[in-house]
């Protein structure tokens, strides 16, 4: 299973989280699941790709060309693809990915699970869509989707798809529940 990876380009401030973006990585790597991400060296993406690949794994890089350019791609790469700009990096991942999961990240990172999110709900996309709530990270979106469900302007039928987890555990065991 192709598993499309969301985060941060930067490590942040909490090692917990470098903790749990390589228990992820080595289990993807380990698993004989493949990892397709953005692409960088940098970061928390550059953490996850090196986990994967340390432990055998297959990492697929999507990065577009300008970042290529200023050298910000992981070098140990099983592929990278190389796109034009942000947009067609997007549809990339999107096209290969089989499962989807945004850890903590930048507003590049909300940007690219909102779209799961939303094609998820809409029923154009037929995959996992999780969010890693590492130490509460995502519960104020999740707060957000709940009163867009009170408002009446979603519903949970929609909203089905998308998974909030806690631990890192639980984002492998959506994973595993995902696998066919």
């Amino acid at each position: 299973m192709n598993i499309t990876v969301y985060l941060g380009s930067y490590e942040g401030n909490d090692p917990a989280l470098r903790a749990a973006v390589e228990r992820l990585g080595a289990w993807i790597g380990n698993s004989g699941n493949v990892l397709v991400y953005g692409g960088s060296s940098c970061g928390l993406m550059g953490v996850l790709a090196k986990s994967v690949v340390d432990c055998g794994g297959k990492a697929i890089g999507v990065e577009p060309a300008f970042f290529v350019e200023q050298e910000l791609q992981y070098d140990d790469l099983t592929e990278l693809i190389v796109t034009e700009d942000m947009s067609e990096r997007k549809a990339k991942m999107v096209e290969l990915g089989d499962a989807f999961v945004a850890l903590p990240g930048g507003t590049g990172t909300l940007e690219e699970i909102s779209e799961i999110m939303s094609k998820t709900s809409l029923g154009h996309l037929d995959a996992p869509c999780i969010l890693y709530d590492h130490n509460g990270f995502y519960s104020g979106l999740k707060q957000l989707l709940g009163k867009m469900i009170e408002a009446g302007l979603s519903t949970e039928i929609r909203q089905s798809r998308i998974c909030f987890a806690d631990s890192i555990d639980e984002v492998i065991e959506a994973l595993e529940a995902a696998t066919p």
